[in-house]
């Protein structure tokens, strides 16, 4: 499946206005980013777009996207994966449009396969392996980048052994108080200014060469915006994820990435995904966090396309 670049684009579900960015061409590939609440740009991958027409979603409740009447609660993955479902059958709706245009509708038994590739990024990762396992048809494969299979209480003991081992690499670096101090305020966030500012005091501590050379990296710090969103469903319940029992009936193809020195959802929790998942792939990024894509892109971009070739030939 393919198409051109659109650029922004928009969409309506559930009563909103959605908007998706358009970028690349060939094999579609929906992208959905972390947070949540962050904004969708820092996800951008050219490497990427260079093989594959990434189609970058803002969910709602961030950026230009439309939200709930119960802001900043209620968004949760069964309603982000209802967003998707439009998204995707727009873009497949689309295509099909534009493929008779081609081909005359004579040739409609003979077009290609109308399915599309999901990637989700850390909390987007969370919502794509929900929407996979309930809504495969439209999928040709699923990857799960920064993701985990469970936020219970392994998930936080897990954060926190990473971060005091983090802590401990860098103690003498100026840049670890402030970062720790990002941690410790993410309780507190209560609107879209004190997410914005947590967001961006941890980015050293989602890059692993910032320790190194912390100058490539203020560009993104400045850039980053947020969008206050509380985790919470429309009653005040957490939408907690444990997707354990599931994934081992996920038939989407998988492929699984995590960054060696990721604090927050890395190498233990995309092994167990790993493993959960019949015939899934898995790459550790060696030299990355939170942002491979950033940190490691050819090699990130590289796996990706492959395993597209890999899904399509399959």
């Amino acid at each position: 499946m393919s198409t051109a670049s659109t650029a922004s684009n928009s969409f309506d579900a559930d009563g909103l206005t959605l908007r998706y960015h358009v970028y690349g061409s060939g094999p579609v590939c929906v992208a959905v980013p972390g947070g949540p609440g962050i904004a969708w740009d820092y996800l951008r991958s050219p490497e990427l777009e260079r093989h594959l027409t990434m189609v970058y979603l803002e969910p709602a409740g961030t950026g230009g996207s439309g939200r709930l009447a119960t802001h900043p609660h209620g968004y949760t993955r069964e309603v982000y994966s209802r967003h998707l479902t439009a998204l995707i059958e727009r873009l497949i709706e689309r295509l099909i449009e534009r493929l008779i245009e081609q081909l005359g509708e004579q040739l409609v038994d003979h077009l290609p396969d109308p399915r599309v590739y999901l990637l989700g990024h850390s909390h987007g990762g969370f919502v794509a392996q929900y929407h996979a396992l309930r809504y495969p048809e439209h999928l040709a494969g699923v990857v799960l980048y920064e993701s985990a299979p469970t936020t219970g209480p392994d998930f936080g003991a897990e954060a926190a052994r990473m971060v005091a081992e983090l802590a401990e690499r860098h103690a003498d670096h100026p840049a670890l108080p402030d970062a720790l101090k990002a941690f410790a305020e993410i309780p507190t966030i209560s609107d879209d200014e004190s997410t914005t500012r947590v967001a961006r005091g941890i980015v050293p501590a989602y890059v692993a060469s910032y320790w190194t050379n912390p100058e490539p990296w203020t560009e993104l710090q400045k850039a980053l915006h947020a969008t206050y969103i509380s985790g919470l469903d429309e009653r005040g319940a957490p939408d907690t994820v444990d997707d354990r029992a599931a994934l081992p009936t996920l038939r989407v193809p998988a492929l699984v990435v995590a960054g060696r020195f990721d604090v927050i959802c890395g190498v233990r929790w995309g092994r167990e995904l790993s493993e959960l998942i019949p015939d899934s792939r898995l790459l550790i990024l060696e030299n990355s966090g939170h942002l491979g894509h950033l940190e490691e892109p050819e090699v990130f971009a590289e796996a990706v396309v492959a395993f597209v070739g890999e899904a399509a030939s399959a």
